[in-house]
């Protein structure tokens, strides 16, 4: 289903591959003006093909959405280049993989940083904005993982649970300015990160457990979705554009499983 963006200002952390992209692309193609967000230059490139496909007006930024500065930074831009920020879409994240009692603070915290920190901090500068405006959309990745923790990860876990809790009470605190907040937890998705999760749990499994080769992990934990695919990000990102559509104008405080059945919860 086609929805029309046409003049809406849209921002997406962690743009620029994976989830990101797709969500990118699926707002290029309804005709919104994307701000992309990435920490990597990537970016660039991203944003170049979406333009060069779609002829939308984007605004490519490499950020790092932990510092303070060039969060508020990146949405001073938005709205230098644009008016306005209708909808913010906070997707960036990173995962580690370890043993819990070999796993590093320095990955704990980093991972909050990511995952859970910048976006209260995107959240925050994207909702004076919506304030001034009286209305927007703040859309929230959480993941599976935000429903039920899940072994090696528990920082992962963690701050993905914190997601959901920063939603509902976002939720409470802007319905009064006609924002909505609403998250949604992707489950199994083919993406660059699963290159990562199959070589580390490989890595970090004992020689008595089974080891998992490229591409095994996946097939293995597909098995447990009754809908017996992995999800793509064009699947996300349908999800999300209805999120920030005006058909979900009367939806916050919300987190929606994305997973093909895999946790029903």
């Amino acid at each position: 289903m086609n929805r029309d963006f046409s003049g809406k200002t849209v921002v997406i952390t962690g743009a620029c591959r994976g989830i990101g992209a797709g969500i990118a692309e699926r707002f290029a193609r309804d005709g919104a003006n994307l701000v992309m967000v990435s920490n990597s230059e990537r970016v660039f490139e991203t944003a170049a093909a979406l333009r060069e496909k779609y002829a939308v007006k984007i605004l490519p930024l490499e950020v790092d959405v932990t510092d303070e500065a060039q969060v508020q930074s990146l949405y001073q831009q938005a709205v230098e280049e644009f008016g306005a920020v209708d909808v913010s879409i906070q997707n960036a994240g990173v995962i580690t993989i370890d043993h819990f009692d070999s796993m590093p603070k320095t990955d704990f915290e980093r991972i909050l940083a990511v995952n859970t920190t910048a976006v209260w901090l995107c959240c925050r500068e994207a909702a004076k904005i919506m304030v001034k405006q009286k209305s927007g959309s703040l859309i929230n990745t959480s993941s599976g993982q935000g429903r039920q923790g899940f072994i090696y990860t528990p920082h992962y876990a963690a701050s993905k649970m914190g997601v959901i809790g920063i939603t509902q009470s976002l939720a409470l605190e802007l319905a009064p300015y006609n924002i909505t907040v609403n998250a949604f937890c992707p489950g199994i998705i083919e993406s660059e990160m699963w290159d990562y999760n199959d070589r580390v749990w490989g890595e970090i499994l004992s020689s008595d457990e089974k080891r998992y080769g490229k591409g095994e992990l996946m097939a293995e934990w597909v098995k447990g979705i009754p809908l017996k695919r992995a999800g793509q990000p064009q699947d996300v990102a349908g999800l999300v554009a209805f999120l920030a559509s005006e058909d979900a104008r009367y939806l916050t405080g919300q987190t929606i499983n994305i997973d093909g059945g895999l946790i029903m919860s």
